[in-house]
């Protein structure tokens, strides 16, 4: 029983299936992939995500928003702890720092991810963190705020071990994803083969991010099985064993 720890169901193209979600998730349960997490993004779509999850029974969501999608009017913990309170709603984020695409807002990003962690600490659900070229910020603000207790995972990674290492040592998660499938990856395949598999969990990320062979189309969660079997590749693991341990910290981290 393969899980899909990160993805955005809202988002992802329904075209080959009619416009029906319930086929692409059918799909992926057709590939053994049997439980997804929908990501919130913002407070709009936070409604979207938990109706999703609300429909299925082995969809999960999450509610935040994303450090590039922050606006002049900070969410404040109040309406986090408020949109968490849900029984489908597993885990606060996305959240997170974000300085590659958008360095001009870090103090915004930064005061939105402290809060974010304050809140996770408070409700008792784990934190998905997003994070580009910011690792002493991430660090710093997850050693500050976060409660080590509860934790959280660092999605689709592409860091240094360093950082996956300071991360894990405060509780955190690594999540890989499609990424490392690429030909261009061998430093982040390096990583992957030091983490140890009990803190490791998979994802797509879909739309975004379609693993190979299906990289430059558009993804979905049925591709997190290629995500996983690169993990057994890198790690001379069987398939199966990733598929049950990764199903296992999952359950360890969100339930």
């Amino acid at each position: 029983m393969l899980v899909d720890s990160h993805c955005h169901l809202d988002r992802i193209d329904l075209a080959p299936y009619d416009g029906d979600l319930g086929a692409a998730v059918a799909a992926a349960q057709a590939r053994g992939v049997e439980r997804i997490l929908c990501i919130g993004i913002d407070m709009s779509n936070a409604p979207t995500v938990v109706e999703i999850a609300e429909r299925f029974d082995n969809i999960y969501a999450s509610v935040g928003v994303h450090p590039l999608d922050i606006s002049d009017q900070l969410c404040t913990e109040d309406e986090l702890l408020q949109r968490a309170d849900h029984p489908k709603v597993v885990a606060i984020g996305e959240t997170g720092l974000d300085y590659y695409y958008s360095g001009d807002n870090r103090e915004q990003q930064m005061a939105s991810f402290a809060g974010h962690l304050r809140a996770s600490a408070q409700c008792g659900k784990p934190v998905i963190v997003h994070t580009r070229n910011a690792r002493e910020d991430t660090l710093e603000l997850i050693k500050e705020h976060s409660d080590p207790k509860v934790a959280g995972v660092l999605h689709c990674f592409t860091e240094s071990w360093e950082m996956a290492s300071a991360a894990m040592d405060m509780g955190y998660f690594i999540s890989f994803s499609g990424i490392i499938t690429f030909k261009n990856a061998a430093e982040l395949r390096e990583v992957v083969a030091q983490v140890p598999m009990e803190r490791l969990l998979v994802e797509t990320d879909s739309p975004y991010l379609a693993p190979v062979p299906y990289r430059g189309k558009k993804n979905e969660p049925k591709n997190v099985v290629e995500v996983a079997q690169c993990v057994a590749d890198i790690k001379g693991l069987s398939y199966q064993e990733v598929v049950e341990q990764t199903t296992r910290n999952f359950d360890r981290l969100f339930f």
